[in-house]
């Protein structure tokens, strides 16, 4: 029974000390309780359940009040059916991350009928009209998802449910190729905010955290 009791406390430190580790350099960037250290239309947004919430049928970009070069963000993100959202990556403070900022990465339910026929490049995890994103690693609209992006000069990865669904250089992007063939004149931004960027559906997010690198 000692031997048992001592392994499992062993096991215990073992794990503590392991995601310890694993978690050293990052920073919480959400106290759960109000939108203190965050910009923007942040009325557009509330608190629930400790969470960040977009308001259903609100919007706009919430950023952090500090800027970031290169970057690793850990989060958890909820995706009600049919809803849609994005990450703002490199956000200058105004106009439409997706094509001021370095990009956007997507945030959607990937499974609703009403977005059956977008573009692969619309859907979550890619870099918003430039690079899609592997699909599959979802989980079912209303559970919570574990994320992770790396913003590394100009390479992006991403990390769904520990999949990595994104690993890209948008320096080597075909600008002629792009999805409308819109100009992306912040794709090669090496600085700026993180931010989410509402389109007026609910999507809650929780335990978010950045490491600069």
């Amino acid at each position: 029974m000692k031997l048992t009791r001592r392994l499992l406390l062993a096991l215990a430190v073992f794990a503590t000390t392991a995601f310890s580790a694993d978690e050293e350099g990052f920073t919480s960037i959400f106290n759960g309780k109000d939108f203190t250290g965050w910009k923007g239309p942040v009325e557009n947004y509330e608190v629930k359940d400790g969470a960040i919430a977009c308001k259903a049928g609100k919007g706009g970009t919430i950023y952090t009040a500090e800027e970031y070069t290169d970057f690793v963000v850990r989060f958890e993100v909820l995706i009600p059916a049919g809803s849609n959202n994005g990450l703002a990556i490199r956000y200058p403070g105004s106009g439409d991350t997706a094509y001021v900022g370095m990009c956007e990465l997507q945030v959607l339910d990937n499974d609703a009928p009403k977005y059956a026929k977008l573009d692969p490049r619309q859907y979550h995890g890619s870099a918003y009209g430039m690079v899609a994103a592997k699909r599959g690693h979802l989980k079912p609209a209303g559970e919570w998802n574990v994320q992770e992006v790396t913003v590394k000069g100009s390479t992006i990865k991403v990390v769904l449910n520990g999949e990595t669904i994104l690993d890209c250089d948008l320096s080597k992007v075909n600008m002629d190729e792009v999805m409308g063939k819109k100009p992306h004149p912040g794709k090669d931004r090496t600085s700026g905010y993180f931010g989410f960027a509402g389109h007026n559906d609910l999507v809650l997010y929780r335990n978010i955290r950045i490491k600069r690198l």
